[in-house]
């Protein structure tokens, strides 16, 4: 009997989705289970990290991660996987781009910990305590891992073989990584270094509602719970902002079964600079006056100033890995390094 493919599995800065998605293969978990052996997955079983590490360099096949890089301890996750590992996988939109946790990037460690630990209605902090790295308990010193000023995308930290986008990935795409482990398991190959696991077109080019879209102009853009939305129309033509126009696709538009709009979690396709950029772009260029075809600058400004929360709406899940992945703050001269 060939051996089977030795996987692990390990989180990051996530919400533990990725971790149950495994789950969603139903019956097609048991191809897993025929053809691999977990060695570790800590968070549904008794592993601690000292197994991991026990394991010899390479001696891993799959490794999967889960979750943005936000502290040091998870740093030295991602890079002891992938120093086990034949073939690490970006798993879900938190390893492969960021993810939610990546829109901390909007601040830094200060403004979170100023917020956590100072200005919320539910703290009590009259000494201004914060988490440090090292501290003295009684004669014993305690430490914690340290918390850095920017989240990370997986790829900004270790090299990534596979990326598996989502959040979390759905059922469909896990599917092809099982055959992606099944391959491997019969021939040792692995596909070309960053490939992803997902269709290279944009979602809109395989949205069933693409075909209702008239090309009209959106004089201003809604949320869904303002719009009782028709499930056989384009989400853009109805005035919701839907960021299937520079998204990957390859999801299984569940969320547009559910008459719910692209959120982003594929990320971009292979050819986008910058999802939010080009996502600006398009919506851009059908803003205005819907009765007017020569639109004013001012008018078009007007239709994108209706967007509520833009970074948080089009870096959702892309800010780490983005061409501006952060807000940068101004240091005084004297403070600069």
């Amino acid at each position: 009997m060939t051996e089977k493919v030795k996987i692990a599995m390990t989180w990051a800065a996530a919400c533990g989705g990725c971790d149950v998605a495994l789950l969603d293969l139903e019956e097609r978990l048991l191809d897993l289970t025929r053809i691999a052996d977990v060695v570790y997955w800590p968070v549904a079983l008794d592993f601690k990290r000292r197994d991991l590490a026990a394991l010899p360099d390479g001696g891993l096949d799959i490794g999967l991660f889960n979750g943005a890089v936000r502290t040091s301890e998870q740093e030295e996750d991602a890079l002891l996987l992938r120093r086990k590992a034949k073939v690490l996988v970006a798993f879900g939109a938190c390893a492969a781009f960021g993810g939610v946790p990546g829109l901390a990037n909007l601040s830094d460690r200060e403004g979170i910990f100023a917020t956590a630990y100072g200005s919320t209605p539910s703290t009590e902090n009259p000494n201004g305590l914060r988490p440090e790295p090292r501290c003295v308990v009684n004669g014993g010193e305690r430490t914690l891992p340290e918390f850095h000023d920017t989240v990370r995308s997986l790829a900004q930290v270790a090299a990534v073989d596979l990326v598996l986008p989502g959040c979390p990935p759905p059922a469909e795409r896990l599917i092809d990584l099982v055959e992606a482990v099944a391959r491997f398991a019969a021939t040792g190959e692995t596909p070309p270094c960053g490939t992803v696991l997902a269709h290279d077109k944009a979602l809109c080019d395989e949205c069933p509602r693409n075909s209702t879209r008239r090309g009209g102009r959106v004089s201003e853009f809604r949320r869904p719970h303002e719009v009782l939305a028709d499930p056989e129309v384009c989400f853009l033509e109805q005035g919701l902002l839907c960021l299937g126009i520079a998204t990957r696709g390859g999801c299984g538009l569940s969320c547009l079964k559910a008459n719910m709009p692209c959120r982003g979690c594929f990320g971009p396709t292979a050819q986008a600079l910058d999802p939010a950029a080009e996502a600006l772009s398009a919506l851009g260029s059908i803003a205005g006056d819907a009765n007017e075809n020569d639109v004013p600058a001012h008018v078009m400004k007007r239709g994108v100033q209706s967007i509520r929360d833009p970074a948080g709406t089009f870096y959702r899940f892309t800010l780490p890995s983005a061409c501006l992945n952060r807000a940068v703050r101004d240091v005084p001269a004297e403070k600069s390094p």
